[in-house]
């Protein structure tokens, strides 16, 4: 597969969002106090600088502010603390990834009432009423994991999932595992929330290997900061033979499937979550519908696509040079 293939259903998504965008992005249509948020957590990861990267990129562009805000570590209610101080502010549109949808889902509503257009970014809060989610298609991710799972076991063995049960990204990935290996011998014996915590994630580990008395051949991480820890305790306790499956592109990562310890990763692209995020923000903030409490799920109508899929890509051994820069 081609590093940078994404799935098909992405050109259709982001053709339907046309008539969102506006090419022609000028100042003159502006406001100074114009202002832009995008929520997340755990900001200091490398796949939240990317998307860092590509909002404050888009907003030059468009010649709008706009700012990341919430917590430097894993914490959903430090996000929800963030989100709730965004509102209050009245910005002209915020993107939030969503940690915990039952901490966010009223708020986001409340936001939406007030008239304030709210999209997810990444993970999603499907039961709220959000425009709708830019990102990856999370079934369709795990799908393509689990198929390589089910190649590199050769369809039997017991697997360890390290994940965060909360988030809607996470789980949607797992359904997608699930499905994958539906017909196989390959069972997934436990799953270890590791709370976007990579200590934890590590030491959960060195537990399993220390004290499982049951084979363990592979290993699925279905967030970035798991798979790298991982490995390093294999490595440490010298196991070789074991099956690693990771998530996103972090140095890291991308370390450990050039010495062959990480067999395969899904990259995603934040950068380009939050570039055209901000394009649909500030075009709903301008030219949006005039109410924003739709059922724009049901609408034959709908001025809003139901999503927009920014696509993902198998990275191994044979292609990861591709993404290396010189020196790391």
């Amino acid at each position: 597969m081609s590093l940078f293939s994404n799935h098909a259903a992405t050109g259709a998504a982001l053709a339907a969002t046309t008539l969102l965008l506006t090419s022609s992005c000028s100042q003159s249509r502006h406001a100074p106090e114009e202002r832009y948020v995008l929520v997340a957590t755990n900001t200091k990861l490398a796949y939240w600088q990317a998307a860092a990267k590509g909002l404050s990129e888009a907003a030059a562009r468009l010649g709008i502010k706009a700012e990341m805000v919430g917590p430097e570590t894993y914490s959903p209610s430090e996000e929800h603390d963030a989100f709730r101080k965004a509102v209050a502010a009245k910005p002209s549109g915020i993107m939030v990834s969503v940690a915990d949808p039952q901490l966010l889902t009223d708020d986001i509503n409340s936001a939406i009432a007030a008239g304030i257009p709210v999209i997810t970014m990444d993970s999603d809060a499907p039961a709220s009423k959000r425009l709708f989610f830019v990102g990856t298609n999370n079934y369709q991710a795990g799908v393509m994991g689990g198929h390589t799972l089910v190649q590199k076991l050769g369809r039997k063995g017991n697997v360890i999932v390290f994940t965060i049960p909360a988030q809607s990204n996470l789980t949607e990935r797992i359904r997608g595992y699930h499905d994958a290996i539906a017909n196989t011998d390959i069972k997934i014996v436990r799953t270890v929330d590791m709370k976007g915590d990579a200590a934890l994630a590590f030491d959960e580990m060195t537990e399993l290997i220390e004290k499982s008395k049951v084979q363990v051949d592979a290993f699925v991480c279905t967030e970035a900061t798991a798979a790298a820890q991982v490995a390093e305790v294999l490595d440490r306790k010298k196991l070789t033979g074991k099956t690693i499956i990771a998530m996103d592109t972090d140095d890291e990562t991308l370390k450990w499937i050039e010495k062959g310890a990480i067999a395969a990763t899904i990259g995603q692209k934040p950068y380009t979550m939050a570039y055209y995020g901000l394009h649909l923000l500030d075009d709903l903030h301008h030219a949006g519908p005039k109410t924003l409490d739709g059922d724009w799920t049901r609408s034959l109508e709908s001025q809003v696509p139901a999503g927009v899929d920014t696509g993902s890509s198998l990275i191994d051994q044979s292609n990861v040079g591709l993404l290396r820069k010189p020196g790391k």
